[in-house]
């Protein structure tokens, strides 16, 4: 008996970009975005461009390491944000 897996005439090519996460730099897209925003911010924003980039520079290169362990960390992160701190019973 054959598994489904080997069954001729229903493979289907899988692309490694539908499974993998979309990264901007190395980063997860959504963090990327919001740390250039808010880098862009304080940086322009408020005249504080020598703590502003230098701050986005070190967040954005943390932001690549842990994309190289997990690149899934944001959003687990953030349902970790989302749950509550206490569960009723």
């Amino acid at each position: 008996m054959t598994r489904p897996e080997e069954i001729e005439g229903y493979e289907v090519p899988l692309h490694v970009a539908l499974t993998q996460p979309i990264l901007m730099g190395g980063a997860p897209r959504t963090f990327a975005i919001l740390n250039g925003t808010l880098a862009l911010v304080i940086g322009m924003g408020l005249h504080l461009w020598w703590l502003g980039f230098p701050a986005g520079a070190a967040l954005h290169a943390t932001a690549v390491v842990m994309s190289k362990r997990d690149p899934h960390w944001f959003d687990i992160f953030r349902r970790h944000v989302r749950q509550p701190t206490h569960l009723d019973s």
